[in-house]
């Protein structure tokens, strides 16, 4: 009787340890980016580390970018946004309290700094993530078409 309760616990263990072999890791770094409260990029880090362009083109200058950044479920500390150029140098820095969510700033803040770069860049850095990450690029000739 002991043994076959053993085979069978055993069995299991087995089983459960080859199922979960499939499965996708759970937890890890995320981040969404809306525009005027509508999604245009959401991102698992853990999945997906290829960065993605972000489409301003039917933008206006007065619309709002908003990026929340997960670390694990948990909102980071000493939060900082920034825009860079190709040559990674930053154009723009917006720092965000501790406290908020997600952090935000408006288009037009954006359009002026694509004169003479081909490429923006939005990065994000946090005490949690010091050497930050590079979240989505947004092309020169995508922002200079925004309408005003």
């Amino acid at each position: 009787m002991h043994r076959r309760l053993f085979f069978t616990a055993a069995l299991l263990g087995v089983l459960g340890f080859s199922l979960s072999s499939f499965t996708p890791s759970w937890g890890g770094d995320s981040f969404t980016v809306h525009l005027n409260n509508k999604l245009i990029l959401e991102q698992y880090l853990y999945r997906d580390k290829a960065v993605k362009t972000i489409d301003l083109q039917t933008a206006n200058s007065n619309d709002e970018l908003r990026i929340s950044f997960s670390h694990c479920g948990v909102v980071g500390k000493s939060r900082v946004l920034a825009i860079k150029d190709q040559n990674n140098h930053i154009l723009k820095q917006w720092n965000y309290e501790d406290s908020k969510g997600s952090m935000s700033c408006k288009v037009k803040d954006i359009l002026g700094l694509e004169k003479g770069n081909t490429t923006l860049q939005l990065f994000y850095s946090s005490s949690e993530m010091p050497k930050g990450l590079v979240l989505a690029t947004i092309a020169a000739e995508n922002v200079g078409t925004v309408k005003k």
